[in-house]
Formats: C-alpha cells, sequence, structure tokens
C-alpha cells in the first residue's frame, strides 16, 4: 500500500500519543490528589475521583486505538508485525494500562491495592519513555518517502 494514503493513520497515531501521556500526567495528579484527601479529617473534592475515573478510562481507549493503528498501519505498509522493538514496547504499555485500569477499580478488595496501583503506573512511565523512544524510530523509518 501507498504511504502517502496512510498519513492520516500517522496523524491519528500522533494525536492519541500526545493525548495518551497528557492523560497520564494529569491522572498522576489526580491520583496524587486522591492520595493527599483521604486521611483523617481531610476532604477532598468530589469531582476528583470521577475525573480520574474518566481520565483513566480515556487512557485505556487511547492506547487501544493506538495498538489498532499500530497494527493496521505495521501490516499494511510490511505486510507483517515486528519490525523493531516499538511492537513489545507498545504491547507492553498496553498490558500495563489495562493492570492499572484493573487494580484502581479494585482497590478496595486487593490487600495492597493502592501499592499495586501505584507501582504498575511507576512502571508505565518506563514503557511510555520506552514506547516513545522506539516510536520515533519508526516514524524514521515511515515518513521520510510519505512527504510530498
Amino acid at each position: 500500500m501507498d504511504l502517502p494514503s496512510f498519513l492520516w493513520l500517522w496523524r491519528i497515531a500522533a494525536w492519541s500519543m500526545g493525548l495518551s501521556l497528557t492523560a497520564y500526567g494529569v491522572l498522576g495528579l489526580t491520583g496524587w490528589g486522591l492520595w493527599r484527601g483521604r486521611g483523617e479529617g481531610r476532604s477532598r473534592p468530589p469531582w476528583l475521583r470521577p475525573l480520574h475515573l474518566t481520565l483513566g478510562f480515556t487512557l485505556v481507549g487511547l492506547v487501544l486505538l493506538l495498538l489498532t493503528v499500530g497494527i493496521v498501519g505495521t501490516l499494511g505498509y510490511y505486510g507483517t508485525l515486528g519490525h523493531s522493538w516499538h511492537l513489545g514496547a507498545g504491547a507492553g504499555v498496553v498490558l500495563l494500562v489495562l493492570a492499572s485500569a484493573a487494580t484502581g477499580l479494585n482497590l478496595y478488595r486487593l490487600p495492597q491495592g493502592r501499592s499495586l496501583h501505584i507501582t504498575i503506573n511507576s512502571l508505565l512511565l518506563l514503557g511510555f519513555i520506552a514506547v516513545s523512544l522506539s516510536g520515533w524510530t519508526v516514524v524514521q523509518k515511515y515518513l521520510p518517502g510519505a512527504i510530498p
């Protein structure tokens, strides 16, 4: 398939990645606010938890969109997957985001739910760094012939 016809796909990926990183950062801030507001005598704004949950679901959707775009784009361009370490980094991020969502929704049912959720999200930062670095190399491979 001709790559310029795939340029819209790469734009979706770029926007989704930027929004994913933004959501991750704001989730960190709202999560910190939730943690700080859980002590005795402290109150947190009633909108903070719903915002945190909404951003979490948004991040899950964006990462699944990125996975879909990556698979469709790579299969459309190469016909197969696994042409760089970006696939492994991306799969790791998808798994970490899903694990974070699962632990976040079950904080009160898991004995160490909160610490597990925080640990997963710390690893997710490393995953986002890896997927960003490997994604940059992918962009360099795809785009030289795509821009007129």
